[in-house]
């Protein structure tokens, strides 16, 4: 079965609203923290949120006020090319991502944190989220919303197209990051795409 998200087995059941709900809220939360470990060690990743961080670097806006103005025009692409649910579910996942990483200073703060550890974290984290989404047909928009759309009509994994435009977004990050912290940015966004491309695999998954 073809979806927006690839090739589906043709026995998937579908999920429950509530079933929805709790994927796309514990998809956000685990971006939300793996974003603040980053954040917090002055890193990037790759993809809208990356784009979302070089600009609250540059200019001290909130991260997930910038996230989710960036992913607006992405919406038409979604409704469209995707269809109402993808858009709908993505819409409530960067919204409730916009919320939680507003709120995460109040309750959530990270103490010393080793750079190589938490770049590996936070790509770990942020993939296991995004996953999650993915399977709930949802994302995080973005540069997610257009990976998905390239995986359905062309066949090229979803990980890996992040992946291309994640090195992109790095290397506009020099502008905002000095080497060093480009150079554990890069090895997160490879844990997170890497992950991403061995994981995302629709037609393994037997629910949709």
């Amino acid at each position: 079965m073809t979806s927006g998200f690839g090739r589906w087995s043709a026995t998937a059941t579908h999920h429950s609203p509530l079933e929805d709900a709790q994927g796309i809220l514990t998809g956000a939360l685990m971006v939300t923290i793996g974003l603040s470990i980053l954040a917090h060690l002055g890193f990037v990743t790759g993809g809208t949120a990356g784009l979302a961080l070089i600009v609250s670097y540059a200019t001290g806006w909130n991260v997930g006020i910038v996230f989710f103005l960036i992913n607006l025009p992405f919406y038409g692409l979604a409704i469209t090319r995707l269809g109402w649910a993808f858009t709908i579910k993505t819409f409530l996942a960067v919204a409730c991502l916009s919320v939680l990483t507003a709120l995460q200073p109040e309750y959530f703060t990270l103490g010393a944190v080793n750079p190589l550890v938490g770049a590996v974290l936070g790509g770990v984290l942020i993939g296991y989220g995004l996953l999650a989404l993915y399977r709930h047909r949802a994302s995080l928009g973005g540069v997610g919303i257009l990976a998905i759309y390239l995986q359905d009509r062309l066949g090229w994994k979803a990980g890996l197209t992040q992946l291309a435009v994640d090195l992109v977004i790095l290397v506009l990050s020099f502008a905002v990051a000095d080497p060093v912290a480009i150079v554990y940015s890069i090895i997160g966004a490879l844990v997170l795409n890497l992950w991403l491309a061995v994981n995302h695999r629709p037609d393994h998954y037997i629910a949709a």
